[in-house]
């Protein structure tokens, strides 16, 4: 059984999405493979007290690692993926190269770009902690304003109310 909720966030509404109370999808609005709005469910924000407070938390400044239960659904190679995006330190980025040799298989940066947009949990789970071999900043589900104000952010660049 699907619930979801809608939150105000420094990056503007953030849809949760909880299967049998675990949180399996966190989505921007306007956001690159965003699940059509009947799929999430019905309107509940019960399931979410945790996630709202640990991303409330993460949005002042005072958490940096999450430490939610998620339901990530997808391939087995796209968990594989996201699982390697929850292990990029707080404040720092890995390209999309760093991340197919992490996994034992360096000629796959564009799978695993492909498997990085389709992260169904923004913010949670880091994607936007993923650059371009040149070190610029690529694509981001969020835009890449949303993904340069994070980055800022967690780098110490810019404050809390930078994100307000």
């Amino acid at each position: 059984m699907k619930q979801h909720t809608v939150i105000d966030s420094p990056y503007g509404a953030l849809t949760l999405v909880a299967e049998d109370g675990t949180l399996c999808g966190l989505y921007m609005t306007d956001q690159r493979h965003r699940p059509p709005e009947e799929s999430f469910g019905a309107r509940d924000p019960r399931p979410f007290a945790e996630t709202e407070e640990q991303l409330e938390a993460y949005f002042t400044g005072e958490l940096k690692d999450f430490t939610l239960d998620l339901r990530l659904n997808g391939t087995p190679f796209q968990r594989t993926v996201w699982d390697q995006l929850r292990r990029i330190p707080y404040g720092e980025t890995r390209t999309y190269g760093d991340l197919a040799a992490a996994l034992g298989k360096p000629a796959a940066s564009r799978a695993v770009g492909l498997a990085n947009g389709r992260n169904p949990i923004g913010i949670v789970v880091p994607c936007h902690r993923v650059i371009g071999a040149s070190g610029g900043l690529t694509g981001y589900g969020g835009g890449l304003e949303r993904k340069r104000r994070l980055l800022d952010f967690e780098r110490g660049e810019t404050g809390p109310e930078a994100l307000f």
